[in-house]
């Protein structure tokens, strides 16, 4: 759907990771359409996985009969967004309870880093219930103007 500017792409599906690589191919998709380098592509890519996985595994409870829900807005202009958010529909949880995965006692725990994984990957994240119930995280990832147009590719590879 497009309206001045902006496309929005929506997608519901029941709680299955065989999804991720649906959403993977959608986020790449919309991160070229709003001028997102491959190297921030790639990152926004892992913070919407992350995400997902966490709508499933943690929101869902691998509940299958329940949804999570991934929208996707790019606006494009004189500075290219992206938006997405992504909701499940679980119990919902207060984002200040989340342990900080730098803090001593929890370096060595696998688990907790998602979040901390996605607010430094994106430019603004959100975390809160949504009003229609379960959690929602927005994520938001802005295209990094250049002075000097496109930045080089890394390690001399174009």
């Amino acid at each position: 759907m497009t309206a001045n500017g902006h496309h929005f792409v929506r997608l519901e599906f029941s709680s299955a990771f065989e999804m991720l690589d649906f959403v993977q191919i959608v986020s790449d998709h919309m991160s070229r359409g709003v001028g997102l380098d491959e190297d921030a592509a790639h990152w926004v890519s892992v913070a919407i996985r992350e995400s997902v996985i966490n709508a499933i595994k943690h929101g869902n409870r691998n509940d299958e009969n329940k949804h999570v829900f991934v929208e996707f807005e790019a606006a494009t202009g004189a500075i290219g967004e992206l938006t997405i958010r992504v909701r499940d529909q679980g119990e919902g949880f207060d984002p200040q309870e989340v342990a900080d995965p730098l803090a001593p006692e929890n370096l060595l725990k696998s688990s907790g880093r998602g979040i901390f994984l996605i607010r430094n990957f994106m430019d603004d994240v959100k975390l809160q219930r949504a009003p229609e119930g379960g959690m929602e995280i927005r994520m938001v990832k802005r295209v990094q103007a250049s002075a000097d147009g496109p930045t080089p590719a890394v390690g001399g590879l174009s």
